[in-house]
């Protein structure tokens, strides 16, 4: 008699489900726009030039491998908080901010959702509707209750804010709140700066727990300027959460380089959170990875560095702003009933097509086009090479 026996078989991620299904496709012109990852022109991951300066320069110089502190590097730990509060931020040199570094963006989540279950009575989460399929089963597997507030407008393609606001409104004091800072995945739209006042002002009205996840910055204009909701909570003098990732924007993918940042209302209060969010890490891996830590605090910190990076994002962003562009007008050239403009009024990675799951499943089965059911296209998927054959299959299902 086997323990597990009565296991059950977990269904498949939405996600990696479509990657699986790609690869297993023998067609040579397949396609996955599923993926969450930019490519660039090749349909490559890059590898960044400021990165690979680094990984030079540490394996000339190889040291032992020893264990981090749990809470991380702490130089990568300063230059975290440098890029998502300032260099100069007040509430940092205050002691109010408590940050681990963290295995990419999705460790940062979990480890504030493990500190934040602590929490005694544990409130309910709302995420978007829609959101990252993960958000709502981290939190669900944390032991929270999730709900979800109004985001994606279909009819006016764009964010519903006023039902947002009503919803928000309308939770009870203590609820976290998840929101994605910049380049809402998957529908690529964002909150306009005066949106996010209004979403700030409801926090502060309801008592609610903002915790922004940030795993885009420096994807739609720049990297100061993709940070301006953490600069309203902060001028709003609230309490919140902000997850971040280097997985894009360094294109260190594999070396889960992310962290999560508690903000608070006393350095003694920042101090007793990360304590508690040292025992979460400790009882969950210990210790972080090292590695992608020092690629990372290295390129933050070298100015020289710095400044490559700045410029190598910034091509990044251009490109997937280009295939933007490109992708409406071939849709529009085609005759297409319907406006497009969506396309390139949408921010980041990832694009709400508009196609149904029915549509989806045929851009699949008859032209090995890989796309969430959703419709959630991956622009930085589309290149030189693949674009006549998405423009060609999209016009063939559109209706």
């Amino acid at each position: 008699m086997s323990h597990f026996a009565a296991v059950p078989l977990a269904p498949r991620d939405p996600i990696l489900g479509v990657t699986e299904a790609f690869q297993q496709d023998p067609r040579p012109y397949k396609t996955n726009l599923g993926v969450g990852v930019y490519q660039n022109e090749q349909g490559q991951i890059p590898v960044l030039d400021c990165v690979r300066q680094v990984e030079r320069a540490i394996g000339h110089d190889p040291r032992p491998h020893g264990y981090l502190p749990i809470d991380g590097f702490p130089l990568y730990i300063a230059a975290v908080k440098a890029l998502v509060f300032g260099p100069d931020a007040g509430l940092v040199a205050s002691g109010r901010v408590a940050t681990l570094q963290a295995l990419g963006g999705t460790g940062g989540l979990r480890l504030g959702a493990g500190v934040l279950a602590g929490f005694n009575p544990r409130p309910g989460v709302l995420v978007s509707n829609p959101s990252w399929e993960n958000h709502e089963a981290l939190f669900r597997r944390a032991g929270f209750r999730v709900g979800h507030y109004r985001y994606y407008d279909p009819n006016r393609h764009g964010v519903d804010v006023d039902g947002l606001v009503a919803d928000l409104a309308a939770a009870a004091p203590g609820t976290i709140v998840v929101l994605h800072a910049c380049c809402h995945n998957p529908t690529g739209y964002d909150l306009r700066p005066d949106d996010w006042a209004r979403v700030v002002a409801v926090c502060a009205d309801r008592q609610l727990m903002p915790f922004l996840d940030m795993a885009y910055q420096g994807f739609d204009r720049g990297l100061n300027e993709d940070a301006q909701a953490i600069a309203q909570f902060v001028a709003a003098d609230l309490t919140f959460l902000v997850a971040t990732s280097f997985s894009k924007s360094l294109s260190l993918y594999g070396e889960r380089v992310g962290s999560i940042n508690f903000v608070t209302g006393s350095a003694d209060e920042a101090a007793r959170v990360l304590s508690q969010a040292k025992v979460t890490a400790r009882t969950i891996y210990s210790n972080p990875p090292s590695f992608g830590a020092k690629v990372a605090a290295q390129v933050l910190t070298d100015p020289d560095l710095r400044a490559s990076w700045e410029t190598e994002l910034g091509q990044m962003r251009d490109r997937i702003k280009a295939v933007r562009r490109a992708l409406r007008r071939g849709l529009e050239d085609r005759g297409l009933n319907g406006n497009f403009s969506y396309i390139t009024q949408q921010t980041g990675m990832f694009s709400y097509s508009g196609l149904t799951p029915e549509q989806m499943h045929r851009l699949r089965d008859d032209y090995a086009v890989y796309g969430l059911d959703s419709g959630r296209l991956c622009m930085a998927a589309i290149n030189h090479g693949n674009i006549d054959h998405v423009i060609e299959a999209i016009a063939n299902v559109w209706e």
